[in-house]
């Protein structure tokens, strides 16, 4: 693969950044596109003829644009955690609360992917559908992405000055599933905006569904099934 591929001035683009030019509009309008295709039939059954059809773009004209449908992927995925990202730090300037940094952290990943729920869905099963440099370019922003997270949970564990219940890659990762989930199930015209689905998230994450229950789970008292082969085929290894 070419190592300049994520240098390649169309890969370049960002969604608040596009110049007016009717090239990058052209392009955006390929990439919306790709996205949908992508999201209702995944990306390996998706092929470059499939979003010709769908876009009323010719092949030769698709390919002056991108030239794969690995490329396609690629700047879909690399245009929403940019643009996710930079929206982010905008936001977290000069914010020292560590639960408003939470807040912020939930709200904007909700309102960004609720107004692009393809590219959400996209996001969620093809991100390891590239490879080469486009996969660690992508790779590189997710990572960032996750860590800041952490860096987030971690203050707010520091500020509640209690002791850690949770492990924080496990925290970190259960509020992503959370937040990453929605696509399978919210609807952003139904009678939950956004905003309040953020609060709610934001609630249940701080504070548990039950706060105050009962029931607590001590490393001493988890319920452990006896020792069982839970495999559905129990055949000899290798058959």
């Amino acid at each position: 693969m070419d190592p300049t591929a994520t240098q390649n001035p169309k890969s370049e683009i960002r969604n608040s950044k596009l110049p007016s030019s009717r090239y990058d509009q052209k392009l955006e309008f390929i990439l919306r596109s790709a996205a949908r295709i992508f999201a209702d039939k995944s990306y390996h059954s998706t092929s470059m003829r499939d979003i010709s059809r769908a876009t009323n773009v010719s092949l030769a004209g698709l390919y002056h644009y991108c030239k794969s449908k690995e490329e396609l992927l690629f700047l879909i995925q690399d245009n929403c955690f940019g643009r996710v990202l930079e929206r982010l730090e905008e936001r977290l300037a000069n914010i020292d609360d560590p639960i408003l940094k939470l807040q912020i952290f939930i709200e904007n990943h909700l309102s960004f992917f609720a107004a692009n729920m393809a590219e959400m869905k996209v996001l969620s099963h093809e991100a390891e559908s590239l490879h080469g440099d486009l996969h660690a370019h992508v790779s590189t922003r997710k990572d960032n992405y996750t860590k800041l997270a952490t860096r987030i949970l971690t203050e707010v564990e520091e500020a509640r000055q209690g002791e850690r219940t949770v492990d924080l890659t496990v925290a970190t990762y259960a509020l992503f599933g959370m937040m990453n989930w929605i696509y399978n199930w919210y609807d952003p015209r139904g009678k939950l905006d956004v905003s309040e689905l953020a609060q709610n998230v934001t609630q249940l994450f701080l504070d548990g569904f039950a706060p105050g229950s009962t029931l607590r789970i001590s490393r001493s008292t988890v319920l452990q099934s006896p020792s069982e082969d839970l495999r559905i085929w129990r055949g000899s290894e290798g058959r």
